[in-house]
């Protein structure tokens, strides 16, 4: 009875303190506050909008986009020499990135890149980790781009590649530092500094690219070291080829007579291909690189890179790689040193990949065991 009573009872209660809400809510500061007092508050609120918009209106373009990455690695390097002391101590490290993106005028892009990480540990360098002093957040290049035309691209920059602008036909995508150039090692001029360079399209899959990179200090002189390079590629639907030339001056002054005194400049050609054929088959990417090093006294200044690397990029949910070349410059009349490699490269989600790498490297050292490295990338991108 008692409960029949409370049902009866509760809606009367709530249809009398309907008509108490509303005559609440209708009550305002301006019943508490004189209106002298209540305009100087409005003001002050008015004030401190304006202040918030021009803040926010002011803090990015509208055309700025943020990406940003993390890599955490973890790994071991194993080479027995012989003795008790074996280097097979478990590194770990990481490193982080952010990139940022404005377009002024929808066909040009300015591009900045901020690193940090500590990724220098023994048994996980092969993965090419950044590492920054004291993991502080550090500009690692800026560049802009834009076209001249409809078929020219301009690009200058600092801390940029000289090859910025080249098309190295390769499509094997190695986690590793030693074979990631796919054979074109010295050609492809990384030396960095200032740089410029020109791209040309020709149309139908046949582009050009022309590049120079220099110290920012002794641009384009005698004391600073300069690189430049021209690159030719073609892409068709199911392969690549591609033809680069490099100059990089090494530092050093060559063995001349003294009115003569010039500076070193080695010389590489380098040409790489890859073939995508139909079906389950693999990606084959292969390349060569031959060169002169200046600064060698003698006639054994030449020297070569190989590369070849299989990728089948449909294996289970990931991608596998296997692939040798040299991990080293081969100098004239001396045995070539391989690095054999494997990965495997497996996307957890749309953010998240997981990419083990096991290989092994030849040793020069006489009585030496081969290098042998067991490593994983964890990769995130957001």
């Amino acid at each position: 009875m008692k409960l029949f009573k409370s049902l009866l009872v509760a809606p009367a209660t709530l249809g009398l303190l309907a008509p108490i809400a509303a005559t609440a809510n209708e009550v305002t500061i301006s019943d508490f506050a004189p209106a002298e007092q209540l305009a100087i508050t409005n003001s002050r609120v008015d004030g401190l909008e304006a202040r918030m918009n021009t803040i926010e209106a002011g803090s990015f373009s509208e055309t700025t986009t943020a990406s940003f990455g993390a890599n955490f690695y973890a790994g071991v390097t194993y080479d027995d020499d012989g003795g008790d002391d074996r280097d097979d101590n478990l590194g770990t490290g990481y490193d982080f990135s952010i990139g940022l993106n404005t377009s002024f005028t929808g066909e040009d892009s300015f591009d900045v890149t901020i690193e940090a990480g500590n990724a220098d540990a023994p048994g996980i360098v092969e993965l090419g980790g950044t590492s920054t002093g004291a993991e502080a957040l550090t500009v690692d290049a800026i560049t802009y781009t834009f076209p001249l035309g409809d078929k020219t691209t301009i690009m200058v920059g600092d801390n940029t590649d000289a090859s910025s602008l080249f098309t190295t036909a390769c499509a094997y995508g190695t986690p590793s530092d030693t074979l990631d150039a796919c054979g074109n090692v010295n050609a492809a001029v990384d030396n960095g500094g200032v740089m410029a360079g020109l791209a040309y399209d020709f149309g139908n899959g046949l582009t050009a690219a022309v590049g120079y990179a220099g110290d920012e200090n002794d641009v384009a002189n005698e004391e600073g070291v300069d690189a430049y390079g021209a690159n030719v590629a073609y892409t068709g639907d199911n392969y690549g080829v591609s033809l680069t030339y490099g100059a990089l001056e090494d530092g050093a002054e060559a063995t001349f007579p003294a009115s003569q005194d010039n500076m070193d400049v080695d010389t590489f050609y380098a040409l790489n291909a890859y073939y995508t054929p139909e079906g389950s088959l693999p990606t084959i990417s292969a390349g060569y690189e031959i060169g002169e090093d200046e600064s060698v006294v003698g006639d054994a200044d030449g020297l070569t890179n190989f590369f070849v690397g299989l990728q089948w990029d449909e294996v289970g949910a990931g991608t596998l790689g296997l692939a040798l070349g040299t991990k080293t410059n081969t100098v004239e009349d001396t045995d070539a040193q391989y690095m054999y490699e494997v990965f495997y490269s497996y996307p957890i989600n749309d953010g998240m990949t997981i990419t083990p790498l096991v290989f092994v490297k030849d040793v020069s050292t006489a009585n030496t065991d081969d290098e042998t490295g067991v490593m994983v990338k964890t990769s995130f991108s957001f």
